[in-house]
């Protein structure tokens, strides 16, 4: 529940159309619903400007589904991620969004787009990441662009997008292996850069701990270093700095 809805709410009780009572069950579950094994924060987005999202990994099915339809009911939206594919055939909400590479679905974005947020992967590979990015910023209600495989093996590809470089308000890069492609970013704009290593490479990125660290200790002053793999997290910043 946002603002809007509480306001619209308020609204029909001073001019009669709702009464006291019946808007009190509206606020019944507020500020949080209490499932037992989960308590679902309606709150979430008056105190932070972004919902709470349904992280699935370590949920049951049932957990998530359950999740996901009492938020539907109450704000006609959600966001899940790290979500399989089965958890969607049986979630059977109309209009939900699968995206399978992420692993995410979703339902009601804010359809309102504002700014800018450009995601660059550097490779192929990181766009399982970059996508969770994309599709979070975009469900919170920033317009975004993609731009993916620019690494540093071949910077003319990146050379030949730059144009979305500079039209960028925020951009998310995106990188496994050494991690360098978001100093190369950085190095060429005044925007804010949001680094996320990715899991992806060879014996000694340990998982993506090298890329991690190669961001950390980026000679670019000012870069932002999101976990590994957190497409999600990078998303949300993203959001936030470009709707500031």
């Amino acid at each position: 529940m946002n603002n809007e809805k509480i306001k619209k709410i308020l609204d029909l009780v001073k001019n009669g159309s709702v009464s006291v009572e019946e808007a009190i069950k509206k606020f019944k579950h507020f500020p949080y619903e209490d499932m037992a094994f989960a308590k679902v924060d309606h709150h979430r987005h008056l105190r932070q400007g972004v919902p709470e999202v349904i992280f699935a990994s370590g949920k049951t099915d049932e957990q998530v589904i359950n999740i996901a339809k009492t938020m539907y009911r109450k704000s006609k939206s959600f966001l899940i991620t790290k979500v399989s594919e089965n958890i969607y055939k049986y979630l059977k909400i109309k209009g939900a969004v699968f995206y399978p590479s992420s692993g995410i679905i979703s339902i009601g974005e804010e359809k309102k787009k504002r700014g800018n947020v450009l995601v660059l992967t550097a490779g192929t590979s990181d766009i399982p990441v970059a996508e969770e990015a994309a599709v979070t910023a975009s469900f919170l209600g920033s317009k975004v662009n993609t731009v993916y495989d620019v690494g540093v093996a071949g910077l003319h590809r990146l050379m030949g997008n730059i144009e979305y470089i500079k039209k960028a308000h925020v951009i998310i890069v995106v990188a496994g292996m050494e991690g360098a492609l978001p100093s190369v970013v950085g190095g060429m704009t005044d925007k804010p850069v949001i680094a996320v290593p990715t899991s992806v490479g060879y014996g000694t990125s340990l998982g993506g701990l090298t890329a991690l660290f190669s961001m950390l200790n980026s000679c670019v002053p000012g870069i932002g270093v999101m976990n590994i793999d957190n497409g999600f997290g990078a998303g949300v910043l993203a959001h936030k700095i470009n709707t500031i």
